[in-house]
């Protein structure tokens, strides 16, 4: 017991010398080895709370060190997950062994016949029981002739309890970062997480607004059942956020079928083009994501997806505002007010993606002035920009009626 009291001790005190998570198992298993346990491999599963992610494997092996995977909700209806081990241990919530240097032990598991093949003695999956009664799993496998000794065994099963509180810990941690993630975006969630929770913190930054929606969206939510148009807003979505997130944006804001994100500005005149440049990139991805979409099963011809996106660069004041302990961790300010008046106004000429002067003067290239527009809350007319048309001079029937 002595020398695995070393790794109960790092455990107790947190693993503290290990960052992440990967690092923390690697350590865990160097320090079982040099405490007498022949480890082969080890791995640690556990659930998390996630929008697309039921939980992570971590999975060590002695010559190639910690592998992450993920592993998405479609899992559950899998053979592969419906005969593992460690949904046996979820469902008894005891410890599993099988002692495979035994000529009898059962090829009851299809990893345990796998590991057998691969020269393995012995096998133990271990449950790891939150506080909150989730359970998680850790397994142990190792190749020494005959297994795990009584007390190799016994010393496995000691470090169970501090290693469930610090996977606890860290689950928690990252858990908390998953739903900011997901519910105010990353680089809110990061500055919330940093306590910048006060109510009437905000900062003032300089950033690309992009205020889009979805035309006709009113007249759709009348004819598509309920489902259908939630599944419809999830497709439209999904053509929008993945091409924000690549491009350097945070999605800030679902509002109905519209949405808020930035392109936060921190470097001078020569950054903000170039950021300009991956806006519209995004804008144009986004649109052609869209355009794809076609008609939604229900509608008429006529109700196909159509996107209006407003592009404007200002200052705008980014963190919480909200009434009691409820607040929202957001961005406001007359910019935003303007990005939402072009867009809509844009709608009326039919145009689907519109630049302010301010974005428009970083890439005169890309847009054409349509005219001046009166803008409600602003004194002064507006001037609203649209998309260069490009003709292709090897296109025969260019300019023909």
């Amino acid at each position: 017991m002595s020398g695995i009291r070393t790794v109960i001790d790092w455990l107790t005190d947190g693993a503290r010398s290990g960052t992440a998570s990967e690092d923390v198992l690697e350590e865990l298993c160097r320090r079982m080895i040099g405490a007498g346990i022949p480890l082969w491999r080890a791995a640690v599963f556990v659930n998390t709370l996630h929008p697309d992610v039921i939980g992570r494997a971590f999975i060590w092996q002695v010559d190639t060190g910690v592998k992450i995977s993920s592993a998405k909700y479609d899992i559950l209806e899998t053979e592969e997950y419906r005969t593992s081990p460690v949904v046996a241990v979820y469902g008894t919530r005891k410890p599993l062994r099988r002692h495979l240097a035994d000529g009898d032990c059962p090829d009851d598991f299809p990893i345990v016949h796998e590991l057998r093949a691969e020269g393995a003695t012995d096998y133990a999956a271990m449950p790891m029981l939150f506080t909150d009664g989730t359970v998680h799993v850790a397994t142990w496998t190792t190749q020494q002739p005959g297994g795990y000794t009584p007390q190799q065994y016994a010393d496995i099963e000691s470090i169970m309890a501090p290693l469930t509180r610090v996977a606890e810990i860290r689950a928690l941690r990252r858990t908390a970062t998953n739903l900011l993630n997901t519910y105010v975006g990353r680089e809110a969630g990061e500055r919330i997480l940093m306590g910048k929770i006060r109510r009437g913190f905000v900062e003032e930054i300089r950033a690309i607004i992009w205020l889009s929606d979805m035309r006709g969206f009113t007249s759709l939510a009348e004819r598509l059942p309920p489902q259908q148009l939630v599944d419809l807003l999830n497709r439209y979505f999904d053509c929008q956020v993945p091409p924000i997130v690549k491009h350097g944006g945070e999605v800030l804001k679902f509002m109905g079928d519209g949405l808020l994100a930035i392109f936060p500005l921190t470097g001078g005149n020569g950054e903000t083009c170039g950021i300009c440049e991956r806006a519209l990139a995004c804008a144009r991805e986004a649109q052609a994501l869209i355009q794809a979409l076609g008609t939604p099963p229900g509608a008429s011809g006529h109700d196909a997806i159509r996107f209006g996106l407003a592009l404007h660069i200002g200052q705008v004041m980014y963190g919480n505002i909200g009434g009691g302990n409820r607040l929202d961790f957001t961005c406001i300010g007359p910019a935003v007010n303007l990005a939402a008046r072009l867009e809509k106004t844009a709608g009326q000429l039919g145009q689907s993606i519109v630049a302010s002067a301010e974005f428009a003067a970083q890439l005169p290239a890309e847009f054409t002035r349509l005219g001046e527009c009166k803008v409600a809350g602003f004194s002064a007319p507006q001037a609203l920009f649209g998309l260069t048309v490009r003709v292709d001079r090897n296109d025969k029937s260019a300019g023909l009626a």
